[in-house]
């Protein structure tokens, strides 16, 4: 049986995320998005499930970031869940405000009017997953609250107090499942929505017009990208490399002519993953 690391606790929605995909697998839990990813890494799981971009707040820096500079492993899926956000409180709340609300910070940026207009004098503090958060105020009592799912509701033993927070509706994230060396993944009944190909791309230095070119690599060759990020190389200001989502499978055709074309130019590229695409159903309560 595959052992299947994720974000935990027990309430996260990338839990929710890995039981609605993933039919049978021992599941293990842990705090951070580094430790996933370090288990994985180290061979303590098979596969780790971990968030990777939302809807409204954009990419999980975090997940990228230790993908890119930490670790040595490839996305061998991406499964896209929709995201309810519920004001979670003590079962004993007797509606006398709060002083702190607790929750990750891609969570509360979720639901930043929400809290602006409704508490506007609640400390806000962020926890490691919304899951971490129920739990927080489980422990802490009737003058705080979480923001999270149902699932976490469920688990700590909380009440919804406000379902459905967040601020805009459509609220989806992406979940990366990653393997260090890549293999099929057993996708059951599950219906592939399309294939996608990340890559990242370090420029040259001082090129004039490199990013134009990097593009019209792509362009000519009629392979559309759905999503280009520049973040930090993390070796001086100024330094940056780019993320690129092809929406298409790795070929032995167009890809080795745009790596090619590139290395020419004098970039470096690195595929971070082929994969497919899955749009997930989630049953909530509240839905």
């Amino acid at each position: 049986m595959q052992r299947i690391g994720y974000l935990g606790p027990k309430g996260t929605f990338t839990k929710m995320a890995a039981d609605a995909f993933f039919e049978e697998g021992s599941f293990i839990g842990y705090e951070s998005i580094p430790a996933c990813l370090d288990a994985v890494e180290s061979g303590d799981v098979d596969l780790g499930v971990v968030p990777i971009e939302n809807a409204i707040e954009g990419s999980v820096h975090l997940t990228i970031d230790y993908l890119i500079h930490e670790v040595n492993q490839a996305v061998i899926a991406e499964l896209t869940v929709p995201i309810q956000q519920h004001l979670l409180v003590h079962p004993d709340y007797d509606g006398g405000g709060f002083t702190h609300i607790y929750s990750h910070s891609q969570a509360l940026a979720q639901c930043q009017q929400y809290l602006y207009k409704n508490y506007p004098t609640a400390e806000l503090s962020y926890t490691a997953s919304t899951g971490r958060a129920a739990e927080i105020v489980a422990e802490k009592g009737i003058h705080t609250a979480a923001i999270g799912n149902h699932l976490a509701a469920e688990q700590t033993g909380l009440t919804i107090l406000k379902a459905n927070i967040h601020d805009y509706e459509n609220n989806h994230t992406r979940f990366a499942v990653v393997q260090k060396t890549p293999s099929p993944l057993n996708a059951g009944n599950h219906s592939i929505q399309k294939h996608k190909t990340t890559i990242m791309v370090t420029l040259p230095k001082d090129y004039v017009g490199a990013l134009h070119q990097v593009l019209s690599a792509f362009a000519w060759r009629k392979m559309n990208l759905s999503k280009i990020e520049s973040r930090p190389m993390k070796t001086g200001l100024g330094n940056y490399f780019f993320l690129i989502d092809v929406d298409q499978p790795f070929d032995d055709v167009l890809f080795p002519g745009v790596k090619a074309e590139l290395e020419m130019l004098g970039c470096k590229l690195k595929l971070l993953g082929t994969y497919p695409s899955y749009l997930m159903e989630i049953n909530s309560p509240n839905s």
